[in-house]
């Protein structure tokens, strides 16, 4: 898989006009994330091969809602049409945001902020996936699986099942909107001028705005982080806070067993 990788990282550089030698990995991960400062891109090469209608929409919705003022990352449309498909990989290349290494990191009141921006947005004039059955991708992989026993896959399916069941007994106190998928500090990027911008567009989708809301609850109580007080101040920054919402519970763990994509 990684010479798969390098092997489409070259072919690229090639297409781009980027120096391949100063391509830097950043992360590597459901994408192979390559910083190249002195093209001024981000090159994200997926490793799924379903991936291409994903990366198109994220494509897509990043450049309407830049253009309406939402603080997004932006395709960089001059390495020209994507997504590009190369070697078989679903490859899209972004305009790179680089602060300066002593910059603060963004905070959950910017990821608050940024949150309430984008869910007060109109619904795109473009198919966008909508939030459906967020077990689509979990059944699928689990039935598919070869290293799950049958114990296993039996107890995931049947888990997948039962919080279906909730899923759709669940009653929202707001209304759909264009939701992220993932969206939690991580996912914040720092620009030069000091703005928050949200990046990983890949789950974004017409949805529960409290999908997007539920994430950082998942990761404070199962790895601590972001902390309570910052739980307070996204809360305040968005203007609403989800713990009063009873239905929290039920989410968190639809979270916890479906993985990262809502659809």
């Amino acid at each position: 898989m990684r010479h798969s990788i390098e092997q489409t990282l070259d072919a690229v550089c090639r297409r781009i006009g980027a120096r391949r030698e100063d391509a830097e990995l950043l992360h590597l991960h459901s994408n192979a994330v390559y910083r190249i400062t002195s093209a001024g891109v981000v090159v994200r090469i997926a490793l799924a091969h379903d991936a291409a209608s994903r990366i198109a929409t994220s494509l897509r919705v990043t450049r309407w809602l830049a253009a309406r003022g939402v603080p997004t990352v932006e395709p960089a449309d001059e390495a020209g049409e994507q997504p590009l498909l190369v070697n078989g990989h679903v490859v899209s290349v972004w305009r790179l945001v680089d602060a300066p290494p002593d910059t603060a990191t963004a905070t959950a009141y910017e990821l608050g902020q940024i949150l309430r921006t984008l869910h007060a947005q109109p619904e795109p004039p473009f198919p966008v996936p909508t939030v459906d059955d967020p077990f689509v991708r979990l059944r699928h992989e689990t039935r598919t699986s070869t290293v799950l026993s049958d114990r296993q896959r039996a107890w995931l399916l049947n888990r997948a099942d039962e919080l279906g069941r909730a899923w759709k007994t669940l009653r929202y106190p707001h209304p759909p909107a264009l939701v992220h998928g993932d969206a939690h500090p991580g996912n914040l990027l720092r620009t030069r001028d000091g703005r928050a911008v949200l990046c990983d567009w890949d789950g974004v989708a017409l949805g529960h705005r409290e999908w997007d809301l539920v994430q950082v609850h998942y990761t404070c109580r199962r790895f601590g982080r972001p902390t309570t007080p910052d739980l307070d101040t996204l809360a305040e920054a968005y203007g609403w806070d989800i713990r009063d919402w009873p239905g929290l519970d039920t989410l968190i763990a639809i979270r916890e067993l479906s993985g990262r994509l809502p659809y």
